[in-house]
């Protein structure tokens, strides 16, 4: 799947000059291309509306840096478990090569060791633990890295009793750790079942995409589910859903608008609103705002 969070455009040749120079003048985001509806959007525009095109309003992903920046209160961030790194314990090797060498570009690449960041931090002054999954690491997929990570972040919001949020942005479990991958499901979703036990509150938001083995586990256990517009969300998608049942599927099936339809999350929040959402929900928990006065 391509990274949304670059260009679609890419600089040619202009007026003869030499490609190389044209590069070296032009910024990268000079210009980007919706993949929903075809607007050509300005850089700098887009990056000021938050990577939401200004004409149809498809929500762009962003990094996990990008996510926590723009949930947080400046300077809060204080990440936790950063060193965690995944082994190859099963030895995989693809075609494309062996797992320990995707994993060593992987980190290249995104500067990530991971596809999550933990730690605490605060939204408008309200003390929390924010995991943040990031798509461009091997599609956000968990093997037990992730799974680690996850369950750390679950376990210190329970021991300090802050709220605890997460958001997906996952294709699921990550093939190359196998049956180890797998059990990060039972894992973080029996964290999750002792954290609701201590009564302390999770919220759960997804965007694109949040599919398969996170939609089966912890994506889905939120005490409120949110979700950003347009997010692709399901266990399986479209394409193969009809496959299997041989039959058409509705244009908007897997969407965060299909879902919400039908009862599966709580509600839609686009990206310029959800950080005050959020606080809501964080002082309607902790008593500092009543439904009244919503």
């Amino acid at each position: 799947m391509k990274d949304e969070s670059q260009p679609a455009l890419t600089v040619a040749q202009t007026n003869g000059a030499h490609p190389d120079t044209v590069a070296r003048a032009l910024p990268d985001n000079l210009a980007v291309k919706c993949p929903n509806c075809r607007e050509l959007l300005l850089g700098k525009d887009w990056e000021k509306n938050l990577k939401v095109c200004q004409k149809c309003g498809h929500h762009f992903r962003l990094s996990a840096p990008e996510r926590i920046a723009l949930l947080l209160d400046p300077d809060s961030f204080s990440e936790f478990a950063s060193d965690l790194r995944s082994s190859d314990p099963l030895g995989f090797v693809a075609r494309s090569g062996s797992y320990a060498d995707k994993l060593v570009s992987e980190r290249e690449k995104t500067g990530l060791n991971d596809a999550v960041v933990v730690g605490m931090g605060s939204i408008e002054g309200i003390r929390l633990a924010l995991a943040v999954m990031d798509f461009r690491f091997i599609g956000g997929s968990m093997g037990s890295v992730v799974g680690e990570k996850l369950t750390q972040a679950i376990e210190r919001a329970a021991a300090e009793r802050a709220p605890l949020v997460i958001v997906s942005a996952s294709g699921g479990a990550r093939q190359q750790e196998g049956t180890i991958s797998l059990m990060q499901m039972a894992k973080t979703s029996a964290a999750l079942a002792r954290l609701a036990e201590a009564g302390v509150l999770y919220v759960s938001l997804l965007t694109d995409p949040t599919t398969a083995g996170i939609s089966a586990s912890f994506a889905f256990l939120g005490d409120v589910i949110l979700a950003e517009p347009g997010a692709l969300i399901g266990f399986a998608g479209p394409r193969v859903i009809e496959q299997m049942m041989h039959q058409r599927l509705p244009k908007d099936v897997n969407t965060a608008e299909f879902v919400l339809k039908h009862g599966m999350i709580d509600g839609i929040a686009h990206r310029r609103e959800v950080r005050a959402t959020l606080a809501r929900l964080l002082r309607l928990h902790s008593g500092g705002e009543t439904l009244a006065g919503a």
